[in-house]
């Protein structure tokens, strides 16, 4: 008897989809213009001291800073991202910038945290946007320094697509 030889094949077949994401985009970042960083009232005492500003709206103060509730809104500054979901974003603030007042006087202000805390994966799914809050603090004097008024000036964010 002769040996002989058995071959067997097996054929497998199982379909596949793809799960690449779509290709990068560049990110746009847009300002809530009714939203801006707004430290609303406050009274200060001989000393001064600082007003914090959170990035999920709660606000809060140091030294002899007394907060007030006079109908003046309080908000962290409020972005917008839209980007493909899944994309790395890192935040990077720019630095203490000078705030004038309406009277004279000059408020430091320290650009905060913000929600998401960076860096952040954006969940949104297009035509929805990421939203970014960012807080803040307001470093403040003596009255004589720091008088009673309005106080404006501009801060940078950078936001770093990866």
């Amino acid at each position: 008897m002769r040996p002989f030889l058995v071959i067997s094949f097996l054929v497998l077949s199982r379909s596949a989809t793809l799960a690449q994401q779509p290709p990068p985009r560049p990110i746009n970042v847009y300002v809530n213009p009714a939203q801006g960083l707004v430290f609303g009232a406050f009274y200060q005492g001989v000393t001064g001291g600082t007003v914090i500003m959170t990035p999920d709206g709660s606000r809060s103060s140091t030294g002899d800073i007394v907060l007030a509730n006079l109908g003046f809104p309080f908000s962290p500054a409020i972005y917008e991202i839209d980007a493909n979901q899944g994309t790395l974003i890192t935040i990077l603030n720019g630095p203490d910038v000078t705030l004038t007042g309406s009277n004279g006087g000059t408020i430091r202000l320290h650009i905060g945290t913000a929600r998401p805390t960076s860096p952040f994966i954006t969940t949104a799914v297009p035509p929805a946007m990421t939203q970014v809050t960012i807080g803040g603090t307001l470093t403040i004097g003596p009255p004589l320094s720091n008088p009673s008024g309005s106080y404006n000036g501009t801060f940078s964010v950078t936001f770093i697509q990866q």
